[in-house]
């Protein structure tokens, strides 16, 4: 019996174990966040207090400019390593907390740019993840890629 494997039947796989490609199958933000946040068993909480693992939120300085920190710990923020002068880099900081498994973590704003583009990017890494995944599952099934006539 001939199992031909194909991008179709990967995605109709993925989208059976509740995977769906982002910008084809338009999901929305919340569903993406639950993935994302499920599968690293994180919490973002706007709640501040000593039980978040890390924190991420804005600061003035003493000349008015508004500055981002993300540190674990509040009480010792290193401001070469903590502190943000842009916004547009804290989605990376928040990323490397998710992926690290932080739990909770604190963040000021809950619905801040950089918390969607971190959970958009993180969902894109993930599904590849799967995809990868779910390619080789059906690859150990016996399916095969069609062979290319050279």
């Amino acid at each position: 019996m001939n199992k031909t494997l194909t991008q179709e039947l990967i995605e109709q796989k993925l989208e059976e174990k509740g995977w769906k490609l982002t910008h084809a199958e338009n999901m929305t933000y919340d569903q993406m966040s639950e993935k994302v946040l499920d599968y690293y068993n994180v919490e973002l909480t706007n709640r501040f207090d000593n039980k978040c693992q890390y924190y991420i939120y804005t600061e003035s300085t003493r000349d008015g400019y508004e500055v981002w920190v993300a540190a674990e710990d509040v009480k010792n923020v290193c401001i070469s390593e903590d502190v943000y002068y842009y916004d547009s880099d804290i989605h990376d900081a928040l990323i490397d907390a998710i992926k690290d498994e932080l739990s909770p973590i604190y963040v000021d704003d809950t619905e801040a740019e950089y918390i969607s583009y971190a959970i958009e990017e993180l969902y894109d890494y993930l599904y590849d993840i799967k995809l990868q995944e779910t390619e080789t599952e059906l690859e150990d099934e016996g399916y095969e890629w069609p062979k290319v006539e050279a």
